[in-house]
């Protein structure tokens, strides 16, 4: 039996962001920087380890015990002045900080820092970030490093009875549905057998592609969901090529992120932005050409063949079964995904 992902009941309903300025002083020269450092003890590779940077006093630490407890520990760290948010955790733990994050920092984030140690870790692999960076090393970089830029997904709930003084919203780096979802599913049993990372890609990635290539179109791999896409602020229907049922999409993978893992590339010549890959219920023939697609070698007539790439501003998304969100399911419903801010992340 496959592994399970866990399914939030809605999006997380939020208070909008303060427009308070996040505290701030000057540091001194070689002043050490203030670190704000959110530990997920949870995450798969923090599992029985102890942090890795003796206890400073410039070094402040929250160990948030459930979700609901992050925007309290991101405000002290905001009240702070801190000069770098460590992040330690998976793609998972990226996307609730982020999430909670929103009211807390606004668009004024600090530096962000990432270590990798989640089962999934996408926003490392693009910010080059190697699997063995410890948080003495992100301090470091803060003044010696480089620095990425990313804008992550915001992905709004267009639900007419929300109430006005608050707002679903979500922010993560990588959506997909469909096929996404049962790929997302089957991960889960490829954790159990070891694989991780790039690992994972490839392992469900090959076993997506057979059962597309055997399976009957009422199998998930095939079928997909159910949706509606609408590009850009004016909502424009998203074509169809003609294959398979026009209400349905085998696949829908979207995200900012410029490099991904196990090197795909299902985006084609589009190479930064919100970006979007919509595969129709395609027929097996061109389901083997999928892997040449995926890395980028196969060229002309894609949107012919029912496999759409496009890059916009925005799209909406009204879907009848859950989507993906880094790692974990969103229920149904009607949907606005654009860019949120502009964030500086601290790389090696």
């Amino acid at each position: 039996m496959p592994g399970t992902i866990y399914e939030f009941a809605q999006i997380p309903r939020l208070a909008p962001a303060q427009s308070r300025p996040r505290a701030r002083r000057p540091r001194a020269v070689n002043e050490a920087p203030s670190v704000g450092v959110i530990y997920n003890p949870r995450s798969h590779r923090n599992l029985g380890a102890d942090l890795d940077c003796a206890v400073r006093p410039q070094v402040h630490i929250a160990q948030p015990s459930a979700r609901g407890q992050l925007p309290e520990a991101l405000a002290e760290m905001a009240a702070r002045g801190i000069d770098l948010l460590v992040i330690n955790g998976g793609d998972g733990t990226v996307r609730d900080v982020l999430t909670c994050g929103q009211a807390v920092f606004g668009n004024d984030w600090p530096a962000i820092a990432v270590l990798p140690k989640g089962k999934t870790n996408a926003l490392s692999v693009d910010l080059g970030v190697p699997d063995d960076w410890t948080l003495q090393d992100a301090i470091e970089a803060l003044d010696h490093g480089g620095r990425v830029w990313r804008r992550p997904l915001t992905v709004t709930a267009l639900d007419p009875r929300e109430q006005r003084a608050t707002v679903s919203r979500a922010m993560g780096f990588v959506l997909g549905a469909g096929a996404f979802t049962t790929a997302t599913q089957a991960g889960q049993s490829a954790h159990k057998l070891g694989a991780f990372n790039s690992m994972v890609v490839a392992v469900t990635g090959t076993w997506a592609l057979l059962q597309s290539l055997f399976a009957g179109r009422s199998n998930p791999w095939r079928r997909g969901a159910r949706m509606r896409i609408g590009l850009g602020a004016a909502d424009a229907p998203m074509a169809h090529s003609g294959h398979g049922d026009p209400a349905m999409r085998q696949i829908l993978f979207a995200s900012t992120l410029e490099r991904l893992p196990a090197g795909i590339n299902p985006f084609g010549a589009l190479k930064s932005g919100l970006r979007l890959l919509a595969i129709d219920q395609i027929s097996r023939r061109t389901t083997a050409l999928i892997p040449l697609a995926m890395i980028g070698r196969l060229k002309g007539s894609l949107r012919e063949r029912g496999i759409h790439q496009v890059g916009v501003s925005q799209f909406s998304l009204d879907i009848a079964e859950p989507f993906i969100l880094d790692g974990e399911a969103f229920p149904p419903g009607e949907y606005r995904i654009e860019q949120g801010p502009e964030l500086v992340f601290v790389t090696p």
